[in-house]
């Protein structure tokens, strides 16, 4: 066998999203950044359209979510909806997270993908991103409140039209051993066509 089975099976079954409140004050260094990035651009994409941007926010940078990312929030929130707990958050975890990677994807001029087969590929690349996190001790949480789909938030981060930012990428050192997760066995989810 090329690779342990096993060892990439234990990889994959110990991923976990861990969310930024769980996360130490210990810096995540550009170099790993860099590697999650490297192995995010190997998800499989259709066509090699190669759909997938990132913004990495670090060290000062992050001021500018910590400013943007509430204001969005309560600007397209309805009254009834908005939560001053939810706002606060918002900028809580852009200061107390040592990366904040925006995952975008950047439409095909030509269009000959579906988009949602756009959007799969970089699906697919946040896998890659969360196993490698994994891999490195790292804990990861993928955000997409409602307000990343808006035309402001495209104008923030520099896309075009037809892009959409599709998560916020928190990335930090967990305090603690996330907490063992279970799934459905799978007979729930499989159907066998052998005939």
């Amino acid at each position: 066998m090329k690779y342990s089975l096993s060892e990439i099976t234990d990889l994959i079954r110990n991923r976990r999203s861990v969310k930024p409140e769980q996360f130490t004050d210990r810096v995540v260094h550009r170099e790993q950044v860099e590697l999650l990035l490297n192995n995010a651009i190997w998800a499989p994409t259709h066509g090699l359209t190669q759909p997938w941007r990132f913004k990495v926010f670090m060290e000062e940078g992050r001021k500018k979510l910590v400013d943007f990312l509430p204001e969005l929030y309560k600007a397209k929130t309805p009254e009834a909806s908005f939560s001053q707990g939810k706002y606060e958050q918002f900028a809580k975890r852009a200061q107390n997270t040592s990366v904040i990677i925006m995952v975008c994807m950047q439409r095909d001029p030509l269009e000959k993908i579906p988009e949602i087969e756009e959007v799969e590929a970089v699906a697919c690349a946040v896998q890659n991103i969360y196993l490698t996190c994994t891999a490195y001790g790292l804990g990861c949480f993928w955000s997409s409140p409602k307000f990343i789909y808006t035309p402001e938030m495209n104008t923030f981060l520099g896309l075009g039209e037809k892009d959409k930012c599709l998560g916020i990428l928190y990335i930090g050192y967990p305090a603690a051993e996330p907490n063992k997760s279970h799934r459905r066995p799978l007979e729930y989810v499989t159907e066998w066509i052998e005939e």
